[in-house]
């Protein structure tokens, strides 16, 4: 269903919104999961990965328009992106 969830606000917005039209079940599911930064108390029902504050990129995320097609999920270093800010 997602990418990554990070504070869950996504995540617990569209929950809440499919939850509207009482489905019979509801799953939700996520490629990454950063438990650090969480908001919400919400838990994905299928996780592959749990993540920790790295700023991470490859399959299909990206940085700036970059990285986005790399085969696999990497850690971008700081000074890729802090020199930027």
């Amino acid at each position: 269903m997602d990418d990554i969830i990070d504070t869950g606000s996504t995540m617990k917005r569209v929950l809440e919104d499919i939850k509207r039209y009482n489905p019979r079940s509801l799953k939700s599911c996520v490629l990454l999961s950063r438990i650090g930064r969480r908001r919400y108390n919400i838990k994905p029902d299928y996780c592959c990965f749990d993540i920790g504050n790295e700023f991470v990129v490859g399959y299909g995320l990206d940085y700036n328009n970059k990285y986005r097609n790399l085969p696999f999920i990497a850690i971008l270093k700081d000074e890729c992106y802090r020199r930027n800010a």
